[in-house]
Parts: structure tokens; C-alpha cells; sequence
């Protein structure tokens, strides 16, 4: 499949995603409007404020996009609001320097005039000021609005949608198309924006003040076609956001809001339950797909953000509840169901039919190399071997650091690669050792070698269903038909999913969809 073909296929969802783009950007640009022209206009004025609101602005501006999320988490919850708010705050800086600069360069002399003639202060700041500094200040504005398009992406990391998802989404499956798709659409809509808020800001710059190519009637003409231009813009962006409206207004309908982590597995399940719950009952699912790792699908679920994620047992028992791993399965289980209940009001369903543990993955030629076959062969070459693993693995204490310990070795280096990157490193001879879950799909398509846990070292990780207690008792017909669906699938069976979504390129929801139906859950 080439390119146009994949667009062809997928356009309703790109389509979907680059409008939940535009609207999201729109927001947050223009709040950032809102609050960053009036603080360069205080600071305009009130001088010993200069210096801290800048500084704030640029230590914002100096905060890494992830980490900021990360911080918004766990006030601001998941979706839309945290990921709005972070463009908001990266996108003040240059309103704020461009507004206070636009009025501080306006000439002494014309203020003085103003004065001259009985302006208020106030009337020369909307009658003077402001106009004569608006073209500057439109300079920040495009500025901003074209970082807020690619910043935007990152809303995808916590379910708030957007292009970002495709792009992030084709990360982590080494799908180059699902990524161009993402990011083709992305650079088109940046390069638009620029040409809207550069109309704009030829617009609000006089005539006089412009320099003229040709006379000044054809300027004028061309006026008259930018303003059409603008004109059909806001009507297009009216109707995105009446539809959104209308498609978001409240109703009487039951909803379940089910999120998954972020990688492929994750994103078949959520589908599969997903559509199993609106088959065969009237409860409709918002589904929250790629919320990012067990830290914010746990705390989303803890904050009320979303109703239901599948998690694994050796995860909930370990990274969740901090105990040290154990291999003991029905321990590890009957653990979390109590501890989850009584510490949290979530609700623990049955175990779903196969473990995803971790395992440790090599190429061929590397195993071949080291007579590598357990992890106890892998212990003894260690210092010799550079390991490439998610940055999950790297600080879990069921990851390295518990591993090092039990086996009693050390890597020759160790780097944090998240998805499928790890693979690719591996695959490019740039790292030795990945970690990996024993049904991934990537596993199969790179023909890895998986080594033998001999002494036991990673727990028992059966994907487990997490579903907040409140929404177990509004709606308990969920829970037999989620536990149906736990019992029929197995290692087997998630090995041959992933793969069919990492290496064939098939999407999540295809996926699922055509394995309920094949297995007479849903009808065709």
C-alpha cells in the first residue's frame, strides 16, 4: 500500500483528527490572546512588573512540552483541558514580547500629540497605541499559532485526539505511512495558519504604512480578496465548531468512557471490549485510545477522567501498589482485586486469558554470538552488552533495577527508548537487548530470540480489567460480557492481533471488530 492508497482508506479518521487539531488549536490560541496581550500591555505600563511576567513567560517557554503535561496531570486530569492549557502557556511569550515591544517602539512624539489634543490615558491606548502596535503584535500572534500546530500533537499523549495520534500512533508500530498521515496534514495546516494570520496582519497594518507593490487601487483589490479569503475561514471554522457542539452536546444516552495504554495491544483491547459493550447493551463508549502509560490511565481512572482501562496484574501489584515482585500468580491477583477495592474503589474483574509478561529480546546474530538462551546466559556477557529498553522498564523496580539485582549483573550501557524505536535501534545494531511483552507483534516481525526468565524474576502479568466501583454498580451487565470476552483470548491469539496491526498494518479497531466477528461475538 502506498501512500495516497492509506490516505484513500483511512480518510474519515484523518479527516476526523485534523479537524479535533484545528479546534483545539483555535482554543488555545486564542486564549492565549486574551491573556497575553493585556499582560503586554500592563507590563507597558506598570514597569516593575516587566521583568517577573517575562521571566515566568520565558521559564515556561523553557519547560519541556512533556514534562509540562506531565505536571498538568494530576491537576488539571487528562484530555482536552491539560493539553489546551499547555499550548496556552507556550504560546504567551511571544504575544507578551511583541505587544509590549509594538507600544514601547510607538513614537514619543505621537503620544505626546494625542495628549495634546485631550485624550484620556485610556483613549490613547485603544485609539493609538493598540492600532499603531497592532502589526507587531500580529507578528507574536503568527508566531504563536504556528507553534501551537505542531505543539498540539502532544495533546495526543494524554487522549485529547489531533493529529498527534497518527503520528505517535505509526511510532510505535513502524507504520511510515499512519506517520506521514499524521504529520503531512499537521505541516499543511501550519503552513495555512501562517497564511491566514499573515493576511490578518497585513489587514491591521494602514495602507500608508505598507510598502506597495503596484498601485495603490490594486492593493486595495487585493484587500477585497483577502478579506473574502478570511471571511469563508471564520465560516469554516464556525461550522467545525457548530458541528462539535452539536455532537457533544449533553443527551440521555449511557456512556463509559474506555481508555488504553499506548501501544498496540492496548489499542485492540479497548476496541474489542469497546464494541462488545455497545453490542449487546444500550451504553455507548467514549473511547479514550493512547492515553499514554500506566501512570496516567491509573491516575485518570482514580480521578474519574475515564471508567475502564485494562491493566496487568504484575504491573498493579509492583509499579501501582509498590510491593516487590513476586512470581506467584494468584497471590499477585488476589492482592490487587483487595488492595484496588479497599484502597481506591476500583474494581478488579476476572483475569482475561493470557500473560503478557516482560521478556528480553535479542537478534539472531547476538544469541548466536554469546550462546545466549536464558537470561542467566545474557547475566554472564552483560558488561559487554548495551540495552535499549521503554523508560517504564528502565525505573521500574520489575525492570532493570530489580533485574540487575536478582541476576546480579550490570549492562555496558542502558538507554530509555520508548515503542518501537527500541526495535528499530536493535534491529540497526545500535543497541543488544530490548525489553519486550511476550505477545508483541514486533517480537514476530523482527524474528527476535526471547531469553528464558530461569530464576524467576518477572511476575505473572494476565491483563486484568479495571473498572471504577461507581460505574460497576450503574451498569452491571458490563461485567459478564467483559469477562466472555477475557476468557476466549490467549497468548496465541494476542501475538497473532499485534502482529496483524504491527507488521501487516492493519488498524486497531479493523482488527478487533473482524475477530469478534469471526468468533461469532458480533454480527457481520
Amino acid at each position: 500500500m502506498n501512500f495516497i492508497e492509506y490516505v484513500i482508506v483511512n480518510k474519515e479518521q484523518i479527516l476526523s483528527l485534523t479537524l479535533e487539531h484545528i479546534k483545539l488549536t483555535i482554543i488555545a490560541v486564542g486564549f492565549a490572546i486574551l491573556l497575553g496581550v493585556p499582560l503586554g500591555i500592563l507590563i507597558s505600563y506598570v514597569k516593575q512588573l516587566n521583568k517577573p511576567i517575562l521571566g515566568v513567560a520565558n521559564i515556561i517557554q523553557a519547560i519541556p512540552s512533556m514534562a509540562l503535561l506531565g505536571f498538568a496531570i494530576p491537576f488539571l486530569g487528562i484530555g482536552t483541558l491539560p493539553a489546551i492549557v499547555m499550548v496556552i502557556l507556550y504560546s504567551l511569550l511571544p504575544i507578551i514580547k511583541n505587544t509590549f515591544t509594538g507600544i514601547q517602539n510607538i513614537n514619543a512624539q505621537t503620544i505626546e500629540a494625542a495628549k495634546g489634543i485631550g485624550l484620556t490615558k485610556f483613549q490613547i491606548l485603544f485609539r493609538v497605541q493598540i492600532p499603531l502596535a497592532l502589526p507587531v503584535i500580529m507578528a507574536g500572534v503568527r508566531i504563536s499559532s504556528v507553534t501551537a500546530v505542531g505543539l498540539m500533537t502532544m495533546a495526543a499523549f494524554i487522549g485529547a485526539g489531533g493529529l498527534g495520534f497518527l503520528v505517535f500512533s505509526g511510532i510505535r508500530t513502524v507504520n511510515n505511512l499512519q506517520i506521514l498521515a499524521g504529520a503531512i496534514p499537521a505541516c499543511l495546516l501550519a503552513l495555512f495558519v501562517d497564511f491566514i494570520v499573515g493576511i490578518v496582519e497585513k489587514l491591521v497594518t494602514p495602507i500608508s504604512l505598507q510598502k506597495i507593490n503596484g498601485s495603490k487601487s490594486k492593493r486595495i483589490q487585493i484587500r477585497k480578496i483577502e478579506k473574502v479569503i478570511l471571511s469563508f475561514t471564520a465560516l469554516v471554522v464556525a461550522i467545525i465548531f457548530g458541528f462539535s457542539a452539536i455532537l457533544n452536546g449533553t443527551t440521555d444516552q449511557k456512556v463509559i468512557r474506555i481508555a488504553s495504554k499506548d501501544f498496540t495491544e492496548q489499542h485492540i483491547l479497548a476496541h474489542m471490549f469497546s464494541d462488545l459493550i455497545e453490542d449487546r447493551t444500550d451504553i455507548l463508549v467514549d473511547r479514550k485510545i493512547n492515553l499514554g502509560g500506566t501512570q496516567v490511565c491509573f491516575s485518570a481512572l482514580k480521578s474519574d477522567d475515564i471508567d475502564m482501562y485494562i491493566d496487568y496484574s504484575g504491573t498493579a501489584y509492583g509499579d501501582t501498589l509498590n510491593y516487590p515482585p513476586i512470581s506467584d500468580m494468584e497471590k499477585v491477583y488476589d492482592t490487587v482485586k483487595s488492595d484496588f477495592k479497599e484502597q481506591f474503589n476500583i474494581e478488579v474483574l476476572k483475569q482475561i486469558g493470557f500473560n503478557n509478561t516482560y521478556v528480553l529480546a535479542v537478534n539472531k546474530d547476538t544469541a548466536k554470538k554469546y550462546q545466549l538462551e536464558t537470561i542467566s546466559d545474557l547475566a554472564k556477557v552483560g558488561t559487554k552488552l548495551r540495552a535499549g529498553t521503554t523508560l517504564e522498564f528502565l525505573n521500574r523496580e520489575d525492570g532493570i533495577p530489580g533485574l540487575i539485582k536478582h541476576y546480579n549483573f550490570n549492562f555496558k550501557d542502558t538507554t530509555g527508548l520508548d515503542g518501537s524505536p527500541r526495535y528499530i535501534a536493535l534491529n540497526n545494531n545500535e543497541t543488544d537487548v530490548v525489553d519486550a511483552f511476550s505477545t508483541d507483534g514486533l517480537l514476530k516481525k523482527f524474528d527476535l530470540v526471547t531469553l528464558k526468565d530461569d530464576k524467576n524474576f518477572f511476575p505473572p502479568y494476565y491483563a486484568i480489567p479495571l473498572v471504577r466501583g461507581e460505574v460497576i454498580e450503574l451498569y452491571p451487565e458490563i461485567v459478564p460480557i467483559i469477562e466472555e470476552l477475557g476468557s476466549i483470548l490467549n497468548d496465541e491469539i494476542m501475538i497473532e492481533l499485534n502482529y496483524k496491526v504491527d507488521e501487516l498494518q492493519m488498524e486497531p479497531d479493523v482488527v478487533a471488530k473482524e475477530f469478534l466477528t469471526e468468533n461469532g461475538l458480533l454480527e457481520e
